[in-house]
């Protein structure tokens, strides 16, 4: 059941005016009296039993001081401050727009279209590699969504080698066995097949093997490889990800349950097959999910600021509109080739756009959650989406309104932040729709101060996002979603 929206009183801009009593109609709004002897301030106050959540009273305040919010939702962007730590951050955002500007950035070749996939060994084969580790994971070999594939390689003459052991969340336990079998069988390139677990434990193979003697903890960060790591083709299953796209993997250090992301324009795959095929047998849970994640990159990257060129925002508004036409479709109705076509361009456009453009503390919250619990990427994306950009608040209004504006959605009325809102309750509608829990109630309370170091750590300096939080608003962020402030 939906939570109705009920009105936030912002304490440190109400003025007392009395213009939402008077136009309340059930008579829950009154205004309360001084707290202390000598104080002339006086505030709205709120009656939660009587209220039905009308929103009258946000519409008629002069000043702006009632949001209408959801139970719990976080409206943490009203106390944000600067201090040192911010002011660094956006700094080294500054410095690092200018080295952005001059990367060599690319997107990879690839082969699109029904049965594509039959088609990656006679490219493989001319590009004269002979000998190909295969990395993917267990569930898809028992699906046999390869034979056609390893078929086609057979046909061609190609020599291959299997790893299926990537787990949900691959581990630096997983690179290392990857690295010994392209090692043991003198492998001369891979192909990652899969979703963003195999591409990312390929491109953590292909890290390892650059640099042999760099852990994974140690290649972790900006451009820690810095050398050619062998040619990687990549075949993504689902159409989230962007992993065949993007310059980052994320891999979890199995003994502290941390997950290390890599950063390296030379950890881009060089190929990638867009087969919406591959797909069909999706879920529906996880073509939500992933679908979501697809999202959670493309407002991600367009709400964040310094990064970005035109080409990185056009693609991410690409993809939010093919996402907004085709999601639901294709969570009904898995067999639609067409909106499976449209979903993995969407998530190959967002890919592509936040390589440059970054993700931001949606990612790096969710991570955590990733390593900490074992949860999926694309739920903790999905959940945590909408709680993020509403805490970001009017600092993301503007670029929240263009994204509303792109996809066609009614708003309240014409302005930025009517449009904002309207775009983020489309996200938490959709989310209703496919049964996607609204919080993470997988955090438990005595984990919350190693989110907030592993979260912070992955943001900051590096990820511009509208509003830049320290520890102590990442805590308060963490804390508003388990219901503890």
């Amino acid at each position: 059941m939906k939570k109705k929206k009920t009105p936030y009183i912002n304490e440190e801009t109400c003025a007392g005016c009395s213009v939402c009593v008077v136009n309340c109609p059930m008579d829950c709004l009154s205004i309360e009296a001084p707290k202390f002897h000598g104080d002339i301030n006086t505030i709205a106050c709120l009656d939660e039993t009587k209220c039905i959540g009308c929103g009258i009273c946000a519409k008629v305040c002069p000043i702006e001081a009632i949001e209408m919010h959801k139970k719990g939702e976080v409206v943490y962007h009203m106390k944000t401050k600067l201090n040192v730590k911010k002011i660094y951050c956006r700094g080294f955002q500054s410095v690092m727009k200018v080295g952005m500007a001059v990367l060599p950035w690319r997107v990879p070749k690839t082969l699109k279209g029904r049965d594509a996939v039959k088609k990656l060994p006679e490219a493989i084969k001319r590009k004269k590699f002979k000998k190909v580790l295969i990395v993917t994971d267990k569930v898809l070999m028992e699906l046999h969504l390869l034979d056609g594939m390893l078929e086609a390689m057979d046909k061609q003459g190609l020599e291959y080698t299997i790893y299926d052991g990537v787990a949900p969340n691959p581990t630096d336990i997983n690179v290392q066995d990857g690295v010994r079998l392209y090692r043991e069988n003198k492998c001369d390139c891979m192909i990652a097949f899969g979703g963003g677990s195999p591409m990312d434990c390929a491109k953590g193979i292909g890290a390892r093997i650059a640099r042999p003697r760099k852990s994974v903890e140690k290649l972790q960060g900006l451009f820690t490889v810095l050398r050619p790591i062998p040619t990687i083709f990549a075949v993504p299953t689902t159409a989230g990800t962007g992993s065949e796209t993007t310059v980052a993997a994320v891999i979890t250090e199995a003994e502290s349950h941390h997950k290390a992301s890599m950063n390296d324009l030379c950890l881009m795959p060089k190929y990638a097959v867009l087969d919406p095929k591959l797909t069909v047998g999706l879920p529906p849970h996880v073509t939500a999910t992933t679908g979501l994640d697809a999202l959670s990159h493309a407002v991600e990257c367009y709400t964040n600021n310094t990064y970005n060129s035109k080409l990185e925002k056009d693609m991410c508004k690409k993809a939010v509109k093919l996402i907004y036409d085709n999601l639901y479709n294709v969570y009904q109705d898995g067999s639609n080739l067409k909106g499976r076509y449209n979903m993995q361009k969407a998530a190959f456009l967002a890919g592509r756009a936040f390589t440059r453009g970054c993700v931001g503390y949606v990612h790096a919250i969710g991570h955590t959650l990733g390593g900490l619990y074992g949860t999926p990427h694309g739920l903790a994306m999905s959940i945590l989406l909408p709680h993020v950009m509403r805490a970001f608040g009017p600092a993301a209004y503007g670029k929240l309104a263009d994204l509303c504006d792109v996809c066609g959605i009614k708003a309240a009325d014409d302005t930025v932040k009517a449009k904002a809102e309207a775009f983020i309750d489309w996200i938490e509608e959709m989310k209703d729709k496919m049964n996607i829990p609204v919080y993470p109630e997988m955090i438990q309370e005595e984990d919350v101060d190693q989110i907030v170091a592993w979260a912070e750590k992955e943001g900051n300096p590096l990820y511009p996002t509208p509003v830049t939080w320290d520890k102590k608003d990442f805590r308060e962020f963490i804390l508003s979603l388990i219901g503890e402030c």
